[in-house]
């Protein structure tokens, strides 16, 4: 019986663990051992210091960004850290952060996690599994909806000994993913959040777990976020390339005009332009061809998902097929990239555009 779950989990791709592992991954296995110095895209030896500026559009007025109440400032959760780390050259796999080790169950029923003993928040206080119950229950209780939603297969949590704590899933559960969502959980202290109304949007800058903190604000208009000097995981290998810059200010703008042209008279460091139009325009101005702005393009190589129109065939004029297909061969692509877009634009020809699971140019006959 045991070969046969083993090879049903294999099949399906199911990382199973026989003990307490530093990672879990939902298809095969973890790409980089325990002893691993720093994730391959990185740059170990990057400067850490300097300040970058960001514009953003809006404002803000509220520090709690876990809740329906409020607008929290942009970067907010870069001081909060949570139990896993995702790696970005995988999948889908995990790497302990908060949480050092992680152990499933082979049938994956539960999945407990032990606390790393060396975890702290920004006052310096430990970190403990008890704050780890108190966050999930807060945010599935109090939260936005989608906490809900993440962790309604969760029955109920368990406080072990030696610093771990047990997520036990509901009986039938046939979410994968679940494991790992617990480990993008966001980890509050319960010392401070308990004295305080959760619901409620706050001005008051709270206890949080991050490499960051927030080191001064002016409500509504920038804030601006220092490295914790005391941050407990700046040297740990999940860590190491990131949070380079000692400071990052965030400066806001109520509208994207305003903000586009105070990016081009140097108001703040780096923009990630999405609008065709704008992208055009730069091409002319004088701070590029001084060579004062730099326009980069990246290659993506992330699946780039779909965008399209999709047909509402519970309405009568849409259920005939050779209407739909009619209306496809109507919307001119290649006339309103051209034209409206700038040819910046390519056409998505699968569900999986960018990636591996892209179909393969049609059979022959």
């Amino acid at each position: 019986m045991k070969r046969i779950w083993l090879f049903l989990c294999l099949l399906w791709g199911i990382s199973v663990n026989a003990s307490p592992q530093h990672a879990l991954a939902l298809y095969g296995t973890p790409k980089y051992p325990s002893s691993f110095h720093h994730f391959d895209y990185v740059n170990p030896n990057a400067p850490q210091k300097g300040e970058i500026k960001f514009g953003v559009v809006g404002s803000f007025d509220s520090f709690n960004p876990f809740i329906l109440k409020g607008n929290a400032p942009d970067g907010i959760l870069l001081t909060y850290d949570t139990l896993m780390k995702n790696s970005d050259d995988e999948p889908f796999t995990q790497y302990g952060l908060i949480a050092d080790q992680i152990d499933l169950a082979p049938d994956r029923s539960w999945v407990s996690f032990h606390i790393n003993p060396n975890a702290k928040f920004s006052d310096n206080s430990s970190v403990r599994p008890e704050d780890v119950d108190f966050s999930f229950r807060m945010l599935k209780e109090k939260g936005t909806p989608s906490y809900r939603y993440y962790y309604a297969d969760v029955e109920k949590t368990e406080i072990l000994k030696d610093g771990w704590i047990r997520f036990v899933f509901k009986e039938g559960s046939q979410n994968r993913e679940l494991p790992l969502i617990l480990g993008q959980l966001p980890i509050l202290s319960k010392a401070y959040w308990e004295q305080r109304d959760f619901t409620q949007t706050t001005s008051e800058i709270p206890v949080s777990s991050g490499p960051y903190i927030i080191d001064s604000f002016d409500m509504g208009k920038h804030i601006i976020y220092k490295k914790n000097p005391n941050y407990w995981a700046k040297d740990l290998n999940v860590n190491r390339g990131y949070y380079n810059f000692q400071k990052l200010r965030y400066e806001y703008f109520r509208d994207s005009s305003v903000a586009f042209e105070a990016f081009k008279s140097g108001a703040f460091d780096i923009r990630f332009e999405n609008e065709a139009k704008r992208w055009a325009s730069l091409f002319h101005d004088k701070n590029v061809k001084s060579g004062r702005l730099k326009m980069v393009s990246f290659p993506n190589k992330m699946p780039s998902g779909m965008q399209g129109f999709v047909y509402n065939t519970r309405r009568d004029i849409f259920k005939n097929p050779y209407t739909r297909q009619a209306l496809a061969y109507a919307f001119d692509f290649e006339w309103i990239n051209a034209h409206l877009f700038h040819g910046f634009y390519q056409r998505t020809n699968s569900y999986f555009d960018n990636s591996v699971l892209k179909a393969p140019p049609l059979p022959s006959e």
